[in-house]
């Protein structure tokens, strides 16, 4: 009664997160933002930046993701009161810490004030409200104020811990990374656990011989690089932790423990979560595709492909269903001009098959085997990041 009496009297300035219009039958991606970059950019700030995620509708998200997808809604309407009753009710209780906190971080870093109802006690601390006001029995009201600061760390992040891993932890969460395939063998891998929960997992390897970039920071001779330095090849946190900073966490704390002074990594760009500057490394070099490959993308993009939902085989097989010849003549037609190794590309044959001739082979593969070269493609398609990191200059 109370919350609906303060909206009314807030008028178009306030916007009650319950009465945010959804279409549960579109994907997530269609339904938020002006563009396809705002919606990105929405999602992404809420945690939902996966491409799977982007291509679910409303109604196959849980019910952690359905707020989280809410909240970007909020965000969105640029209204300067956001109401919330019962607050995170429907949630699991991490999951509802996880929320209070995002919540708090995105009103405070857009300037909004949130007006929140709860029984729940537990999310005080991750809604870190600058007025707490508390209704007991009876008559019975106590009002606390606190500094209107932004909250930078959720309780959660407090209780869970790196320990060394087996590469067992890191199969149990491969498939929450965009390459889900089998890792290199691995030099280490550290975990991050909370009690017995498997949270995140980072996996360290051998370097390869030639990375570009590297030369920038590192002068060794090859007899020194195994000695000297590690590459970073797989940081994945599960779906449930993430948005609250648990990527930079693995990173930050396991750096000194790679066994080596030096540690690198080849990301993709992260535009809107540089999770490995944030952990201390350092960006050393951008590179852009070859402009062959941007060309078959651009290709592609004219036959109805977005680059940014490719890295999904969902997307991916279902575009393919749509227009499956046209789709494999254009791959087949573009990949004979790129420097590309077939198996790059996932394609296997025989160890005598010839580059030209294993494209070919495209023409009459199955949709899934189309489905994931496309999602190869948009990979090797985006920009990546050299980083690198110096115990010296760390300590």
């Amino acid at each position: 009664m109370l919350l609906r009496a303060m909206k009314k009297d807030l008028g178009d300035e306030a916007i009650d997160i319950d009465e945010v219009e959804v279409d549960p039958d579109k994907p997530i991606v269609e339904t938020v933002g002006e563009t396809f970059d705002e919606a990105l950019e929405l999602l992404s700030r809420v945690g939902l930046n996966d491409a799977y995620l982007f291509l679910r509708r409303y109604r196959e998200l849980s019910e952690g993701q359905k707020y989280r997808y809410r909240l970007a809604k909020l965000m969105e309407s640029g209204r300067q009161w956001w109401i919330m009753d019962e607050f995170c009710s429907t949630l699991d209780r991490d999951t509802a810490k996880i929320v209070a906190f995002n919540v708090q971080k995105q009103a405070r870093r857009t300037g909004k004030a949130v007006i929140a109802a709860t029984t729940h006690t537990d999310l005080l601390e991750d809604l870190a409200p600058s007025v707490h006001i508390h209704k007991g029995w009876g008559k019975r009201i106590e009002v606390k104020y606190y500094p209107n600061k932004l909250k930078r760390e959720c309780s959660i992040v407090k209780e869970t811990r790196i320990e060394e891993g087996t590469y067992r932890d890191y199969k149990q969460l491969a498939e929450f990374h965009y390459r889900s395939r089998a890792s290199p063998y691995p030099r280490k891998i550290f975990t991050l656990k909370r009690g017995s929960e498997l949270c995140g997992v980072i996996v360290y390897n051998h370097p390869p011989m030639n990375v570009k970039g590297r030369s920038l920071v590192w002068k060794g001779s090859f007899d020194r690089l195994r000695s000297e330095l590690s590459t970073i090849s797989r940081v994945i946190v599960h779906p449930k932790y993430r948005s609250i900073g648990l990527g930079q966490k693995l990173v930050r704390e396991t750096l000194p423990l790679a066994g080596t002074p030096y540690v690198e990594t080849v990301a993709v760009m992260a535009k809107y979560n540089p999770f490995f500057e944030k952990a201390g490394m350092r960006r050393i070099l951008v590179t852009e595709p070859d402009p062959k490959l941007k060309g078959l993308m651009k290709r592609l993009e004219k036959l109805g492909f977005n680059p940014a939902l490719m890295p999904s085989i969902e997307y991916d097989l279902k575009k393919v269903s749509e227009n499956r010849e046209l789709i494999s003549n254009t791959l087949v037609e573009g990949l004979k001009k790129l420097n590309i190794h077939p198996k790059v590309l996932g394609i296997r044959g025989p160890y005598t098959l010839r580059r030209r001739e294993a494209f070919e082979m495209l023409s009459s593969a199955d949709d899934l085997t189309l489905a994931k070269v496309l999602r190869r493609l948009s990979i090797l398609a985006q920009s990546k990041a050299y980083l690198f990191w110096s115990k010296e200059k760390d300590e």
